[in-house]
Parts: structure tokens; C-alpha cells; sequence
């Protein structure tokens, strides 16, 4: 076990090293420069700014620079934003868009999970049609435009909920819906999939047969035994509602690591995207370790491979 830990540990330290290098280097062959403005400063006064943030020298020195500073947990200082460094600017807003991805994830699967066993209980009826027709909506949708028809219609139509900011339970309810639409679908979809086919497994007619009640038979066997592909998807798919949260935050007007994302991209601040990205990259890939540790527990072909 400890062999498959460290074996998993350095694979993943490789694709943050990857990641990180990549990034590097796309944010410097891009063309255009984080201090371009479209009224040119003077030469004297880009030079003094290149020189303070080391970016007159050459690639491979900043580079080495950068690394350096990252395995140190210094991620520089935020070309736009002067007062703050990079790391301050994550600490302060991770925590928010961590809060609603754990949202998002909660209300994903409160919905997938009696619409999902529905859809399979009741296969080929009305029922099922109308679940998959919902959860086919939520896919399809892009959280732009679903939240700002959500927006529409229970902010500025009925007044119930708050457009926009965050911080209240009025302002929480439809970014947490909008965000975690898509993923109460596919979970629909990958629940009612796995149920169908348990409930037509032998040891489920064999249960019928003794004469098990319905309910016993639906939650304590056919349930039992299709949760599990759902519990591996559960840590990657809170991890993507994380980082894919940047539309949702801009879109309601949160202040998560989403929005100084997009601004970065915008205003070529090179530290933040490349600091933004490692976190989102440092998500995703711990959720997979975790995930990959937990099939070698529950699953002892694992620790023998």
C-alpha cells in the first residue's frame, strides 16, 4: 500500500510540475504583455516595471525563479491587483468557491437520487421519460444562460431570491442551482443506468421470490449495490464543480477565485492565471488520488496490482 501511495504521489507531483510548466510558457510565447495599454507608456517606464517584476530576464532565469518560489508556496505578486500578492488573493476567496462547489454537489445529488431511482423504478413510463427529459435540460443548458434565466424569472419576475453577491441565504439558492444543474443530471443518468441494470440482476428476482417487500428489496439491495459508481465520481465531480465554477461567479457576481480568474485572463496577469490554474489543477488531481486510494481499500484486486 505505501509502494502504490508513493508510486500515485509522484505521478501526481509530475503533472503539477507538467501543468505548471506548460502554463509558464503559453503565458510567455502569447503575444502581448501584461503592461500593454492602448496608450503605450513611456519606454524608461516599462523597462522599471519589467525590472521589478524580473521580466527582463531571461526566460529560463524567470523560470527558475518561479519554481523556485512555488516550492517555497510563493506564487508572486498580482500584476493588477498591487497591493496583494497571489496567494493572499487565493487564501481569501478559494474558501468561497470552495462553499459553493460543496453547494452545488450537495443540491446534485439531493435531486439526482429520487429522480434517478424513479427513471429506473419506473422504466419506460411517463416517469422515466420525464426525468431524462429534465436531465437531458440541465446538460444541455449552459450555466450563463440558466442562470440568467433563474435570474429572470426568481430575481427580477417574482423577487425571491437575490441576483446577485453572496454572503446570504437569498443570494446562495441560485448560483448553487445553476452550478449544480449539469451535475444532478449526469448523476441522474448514471444512477438510473446502474439501477436498471441491478434490478434485473438474479439476486434481486430471487428476493422478489421469497417475497421481500418492494421497498426492501428497491433501498436495501438494488440501492445498496448501485451506489458505488456513484461514490467514485463524487470527489472528481466536486473537484470540477470547484473549478469550472468561474462562469456561475462572474455571472452572480461573487467573489470566488472564479472572477479574478477571468480578470487575470483579461488583464495578462501572469502570476494569477498560473496560480489560479495550480490550484484548479491541484483539485482535480488530489480528488483522482483520493478516489484511486479508495478503490485500492475497498477493492482488494487493486492492492495486489
Amino acid at each position: 500500500m505505501s509502494r502504490y501511495l508513493l508510486r500515485r504521489l509522484s505521478h501526481s507531483l509530475a503533472v503539477l510540475w507538467v501543468v505548471a510548466t506548460l502554463t509558464f510558457v503559453l503565458m510567455r510565447v502569447t503575444p502581448g504583455g501584461p503592461f500593454d495599454r492602448e496608450q503605450r507608456l513611456p519606454p524608461q517606464v516599462l523597462a522599471n516595471i519589467a525590472a521589478k517584476y524580473h521580466l527582463d530576464e531571461p526566460l529560463i532565469s524567470q523560470y527558475l525563479r518561479y519554481m523556485t518560489g512555488l516550492i517555497q508556496g510563493d506564487l508572486g505578486p498580482s500584476y493588477k491587483y498591487l497591493d496583494r500578492t497571489v496567494r493572499e488573493i487565493i487564501i481569501s476567496t478559494l474558501p468561497v468557491s470552495a462553499l459553493l462547489g460543496i453547494l452545488a454537489l450537495a443540491f446534485a445529488v439531493i435531486v439526482s437520487f429520487p429522480a434517478g431511482l424513479l427513471a429506473a423504478y419506473y422504466h419506460n413510463s411517463w416517469t422515466d421519460r420525464w426525468c431524462l427529459f429534465l436531465a437531458t435540460l440541465g446538460i444541455s443548458l449552459p450555466n450563463f444562460i440558466l442562470g440568467g434565466l433563474l435570474i429572470w424569472i426568481f430575481s427580477l419576475q417574482l423577487g425571491w431570491f437575490q441576483a446577485g453577491r453572496w454572503g446570504t441565504l437569498s443570494s446562495i439558492v441560485l448560483p448553487t442551482i445553476t452550478l449544480g444543474s449539469s451535475a444532478a443530471a449526469y448523476l441522474t443518468y448514471l444512477l438510473r443506468s446502474t439501477l436498471i441494470e441491478t434490478l434485473g440482476a438474479d439476486f434481486i428476482r430471487t428476493a422478489r421470490a421469497k417475497g421481500l417487500k418492494e421497498i426492501v428489496i428497491v433501498f436495501k439491495h438494488a440501492m445498496r449495490n448501485s451506489i458505488s459508481p456513484l461514490l467514485t465520481v463524487l470527489g472528481p465531480l466536486l473537484a470540477a464543480l470547484v473549478t469550472g465554477s468561474f462562469v456561475v461567479e462572474y455571472v452572480f457576481a461573487i467573489p470566488g477565485m472564479g472572477r479574478f480568474f477571468i480578470t487575470a485572463v483579461t488583464d495578462r496577469d501572469y502570476p494569477m492565471i498560473m496560480g489560479v490554474t495550480l490550484v484548479y489543477s491541484t483539485l482535480l488531481v488530489s480528488a483522482n488520488l483520493i478516489v484511486d486510494l479508495l478503490y485500492s481499500v475497498i477493492d482488494p484486486r487493486v492492492k495486489r496490482h
